[in-house]
């Protein structure tokens, strides 16, 4: 068993891997600093209610975004099925698309190893947003 904040250590270090979404919900996990707490959060919001999310790929030149609801690049009309087959891509690089926006919700990947959780939107339901981690650095506070 691995505590939130060492699991994404572990991921840092390329010792164990996850996807995308895996890591933004260890990301949320990071923001309790104990399963009591976590359990008394989640008793507490169980009744708000949930909303339905898709992530949707933003190739860029350097890497890709998940783009996830509320944020400013995430579409009108998400393909939830697949069947329209709908590509975002970009020739600019991440670093550009992330200096010329300004509302986030979204998961940069450069490598398998290297993700980084960008979220300065309001979280529905009263769910709780996600501790910005980026694994090119360690400059997140965890409370873990």
């Amino acid at each position: 068993w691995s505590s939130p904040p060492e699991a994404i250590e572990r991921f840092k270090s390329q010792e164990i891997w996850f996807p995308p979404p895996q890591f933004y919900e260890f990301c949320r996990l990071c923001n309790f600093s104990s399963l009591s707490e976590l359990h008394k959060f989640s008793s507490e919001r169980a009744l708000e209610g949930c909303e339905h999310w898709m992530p949707v790929m933003l190739t860029a030149s350097d890497g890709s975004i998940q783009l996830l609801p509320g944020d400013e690049l995430y579409p009108e009309d998400p393909d939830y099925t697949g069947e329209k087959k709908t590509i975002m891509s970009t020739d600019k690089k991440i670093e550009e698309l992330m200096k010329e926006g300004s509302t986030f919700h979204r998961i940069v990947i450069k490598t398998i190893y290297n993700y980084a959780v960008y979220v300065n939107i309001q979280a529905k339901y009263k769910h709780i947003n996600p501790v910005m981690i980026n694994c090119d650095s360690s400059d997140y506070n965890s409370k873990l």
